[in-house]
């Protein structure tokens, strides 16, 4: 459940900041290139979703894997 949230934060916010800064980000920008969107509202909003999702994946898989390191090692020094 606290990696869906994470996921839906950084997607919320990678979402809104590509719409408001109209420079291209990464992988957005290659995306719409592509697929040759020309038309510029088409290509912000899919350039936006594209961010979303990938940098949402991102930092869902950081969160998950920085959670088990930090259980594993709770449940190693509980031991000794």
């Amino acid at each position: 459940m606290q990696g869906l949230i994470i996921f839906a934060t950084f997607f919320t916010i990678f979402l809104a900041s590509t719409v408001a800064i109209p420079s291209p980000l990464f992988p957005g920008n290659i995306i719409c290139l592509l697929f040759n969107i020309s038309n510029v509202s088409q290509a912000s909003i899919t350039s936006a979703l594209a961010n979303g999702i990938f940098y949402g994946f991102i930092a869902w898989i950081i969160f998950s894997l920085g959670s088990r390191w930090i259980e594993k090692n709770a449940t190693k020094n509980k031991l000794t």
